[in-house]
């Protein structure tokens, strides 16, 4: 994991500038829909890891909007 001045300041792995809640919350989402463990999902670059979740956003508005049709 980086650290440092690649990183987001005091915390190893951060992203400058990227907040921390929003990371987690990111983090949780995969978690919840994939099953991929921690370091898994830490291994994950942000644009992967960003990839992923509209991925999987999409998946569900999809799913979402075909229940809705069925009523």
């Amino acid at each position: 994991m980086r650290t440092g001045s690649d990183g987001g300041g005091d915390q190893p792995g951060g992203l400058k500038g990227y907040p921390l809640e929003r990371l987690y919350e990111e983090l949780a989402f995969l978690a919840y829909h994939l099953h991929w463990g921690y370091q898994e999902l830490l291994e994950l670059d942000h644009a992967e890891r960003r990839r992923w979740c509209r991925e999987i956003s999409r998946i569900n508005q999809r799913l979402a909007e075909e229940e809705r049709r069925r009523g």
